[in-house]
């Protein structure tokens, strides 16, 4: 029997509770480079997230966020560089484009992103509607309960 390694199924997710919306996302395959850029996934609050990802040598001009349905897509594309005269001997600092997506689960949402020392922040937040949040129901007992069950009947 093999054993799998899950470990990138929580990687490329956000907001998921169940292993089954995980399984899902084991189908899909990620555009671009895997691994580029490097990011992390933090939980910050009970609902609250971020993901971090390292870009440096991108501007913020060059980043742009788009989240739309579940899927939360960062593309970085890097303006050519005209009239520079110097010639780059090594490059070890990447300068390619990049696109990568997250998928998000449901009734979680963009709260705002920063750029900082090359990382970029984008913080989301888990936003349950007041009709899908836990309600406590009252136990009536003794006469009362009987009077609204005949009373429901009539």
């Amino acid at each position: 029997m093999r054993s799998f390694d899950l470990s990138p199924l929580y990687r490329s997710t956000v907001g998921f509770d169940r292993l089954f919306s995980l399984l899902d996302q084991a189908s899909g395959v990620e555009a671009g480079v895997p691994g580029y850029p490097p990011y992390n996934i933090e939980r910050t609050g009970e609902n609250d997230y971020r993901i971090t990802m390292a870009v440096a040598g991108f501007s913020d001009s060059e980043l742009s966020i788009e989240s739309r349905e579940n899927t939360l897509t960062v593309k970085g594309e890097k303006k050519t560089e005209e009239g520079r005269d110097a010639e780059v001997l090594y490059r070890g600092i990447a300068a390619r484009s990049f696109e990568r997506r997250f998928q998000l689960a449901d009734h979680v949402e963009v709260k705002g992103a920063s750029l900082e020392n090359g990382l970029l922040h984008v913080d989301l937040v888990r936003e349950i509607p007041e009709a899908m949040k836990p309600r406590t129901i009252a136990i009536a007992s003794g006469k009362n309960a009987s009077q609204q069950i005949e009373a429901k009947a009539a």
